[in-house]
């Protein structure tokens, strides 16, 4: 009876690592992954970009109303 129990859980074992198993080679992702950080590394210059302009376009914004409360404070 112990020989057959323990022949049940050693069968148990062998089955769990069978289905944690990897079924395809991990090698493949490679290449996607590279292709994913390059899009990252795009996406994050268009991003830098879209700030620059945004910065630019506050700055511009600034300094006109500077120039307003000066004209107002002629008048």
């Amino acid at each position: 009876m112990n020989k057959l129990l323990s022949a049940m859980i050693a069968g148990l074992f062998a089955v769990g690592a069978f289905a944690q198993a990897p079924a395809a080679p991990a090698t493949p992702a490679a290449p996607a992954k590279a292709e994913a950080k390059a899009e990252a590394k795009a996406e994050m210059k268009a991003e830098k970009k879209e700030t620059k302009k945004h910065v630019k376009k506050a700055a511009k914004a600034e300094v006109k109303k500077e120039d307003v409360k000066k004209e107002d404070a002629k008048k």
